[in-house]
């Protein structure tokens, strides 16, 4: 959830959408594009909830229900710009459905940016996990030096309300926190994004008030998602940081100027088959792509876009499996028409026999 330049531009040309499809190895991803323009009013999904906006759903199946986990948009009177002040929120409101299609609950705010102690402002994209008997809320949010770091909340409901830890995770930083956890029982939490996001200003290993986009080497490997392996009470990391790199089919990583395929921010994990499947936003470019891997570290081997661009700038997501199916949760301007005040959706995600993901229109035929 970042950088945005004007509300003119929701929909995407077909141009631009046809380019990157055209690049995509997968071969349900290499249809022409449509002309969403045309289609800006027929919607894939309706908007989850309408009292309040949202955005970023993190969701997981606790004790046999659906739980939502996403920001809570507000519009906080700030200018847009690159850097993605006017994503200003505050708190967390935490959602709840029985069912794909059922009746979601709002359980209010599961956590308020008052009551992080180590806090500045903007809180982000969360996600949740649940060990031994304990519910964690991920969160990132600028300190009070402006500088985005990952905390850890923690309750005994998954509806909350959770209770943040004093200080952030030793050793975290950027944004959109994603928690994995295996068959084996091990967790792990993949993080980060570039521009307003600020992964690109920790390359050296610390914090350096540098570039706003990205490591400005259009030719080098581009910037790596962050994954790092959890702690048995999972509110700290075990061992160091690594990249997620993700490399193309030849075996060479993806590099900065390859804005149609590389990693930018909205990561997500899901296991399907014995796979790793390693799914993300390419931001500027509005593309969900994936890629897969025979480890939860990676590296991934890119395969193609799953997702189209939706209406708005941004777009980020969730994977979950129920009874059987598969679900992507995500969210669009439906509501509003504006970026940074949005709604969350849900519709059925397809794997094919051959591993591939299949593509999907945000504007197409109603999800069942």
């Amino acid at each position: 959830m970042i950088k945005f330049n004007s509300s003119k531009s929701l929909l995407w040309p077909t141009a631009v959408v046809a380019m990157a499809l055209a690049s995509c190895s997968s071969p349900t991803a290499k249809t022409a594009a449509t002309d969403t323009a045309a289609k800006k009013t027929t919607y894939l999904s309706e908007p989850l909830i309408k009292e309040i906006y949202t955005a970023d759903p993190s969701a997981h199946v606790f004790n046999n229900k659906i739980y939502i986990y996403p920001s809570h948009d507000i519009d906080a009177g700030i200018a847009e710009n690159d850097n993605g002040d006017h994503f200003a929120m505050r708190d967390y409101h935490i959602l709840s459905m029985d069912s794909i299609g059922g009746k979601v609950t709002d359980h209010g705010v599961g956590l308020n940016i008052k009551d992080i102690p180590w806090a500045g402002r903007q809180l982000w994209a969360p996600d949740a996990a649940y060990k031994n008997g304990t519910y964690y809320l991920y969160f990132p949010v600028k300190d009070k030096k402006d500088i985005f770091h990952i905390g850890v909340a923690t309750a005994k409901d998954p509806a909350g309300p959770f209770k943040a830890e004093a200080q952030p995770i030793t050793g975290s930083y950027s944004i959109d926190p994603a928690v994995f956890t295996d068959t084996d029982g091990t967790s792990y939490m993949y993080f980060g994004g570039i521009w307003g996001g600020q992964l690109q200003r920790w390359i050296n290993g610390k914090y350096a008030n540098e570039s706003k986009t990205d490591s400005k080497q259009p030719d080098a490997p581009a910037i790596s998602c962050k994954v790092a392996k959890l702690t048995a009470d999972m509110k700290q990391f075990d061992g160091p940081v690594a990249d997620a790199v993700i490399i193309d089919s030849l075996g060479k990583p993806l590099l900065t100027k390859d804005s149609t395929r590389r990693f930018f921010e909205g990561s997500w994990m899901h296991k399907y088959n014995g796979k790793y499947y390693f799914t993300y936003s390419t931001g500027n470019t509005h593309f969900l792509c994936y890629a897969i891997g025979d480890k939860p570290t990676g590296p991934f081997t890119y395969k193609g876009v799953f997702m189209k661009p939706v209406q708005g700038w941004t777009t980020h997501h969730s994977i979950i499996e129920v009874k059987g199916k598969w679900y992507i949760f995500y969210h669009d301007t439906e509501l509003s028409g504006k970026t940074h005040l949005r709604n969350i959706k849900v519709t059925t995600l397809t794997h094919n026999t051959d591993g591939s993901i299949q593509l999907i229109d945000p504007f197409g035929k109603a999800s069942k």
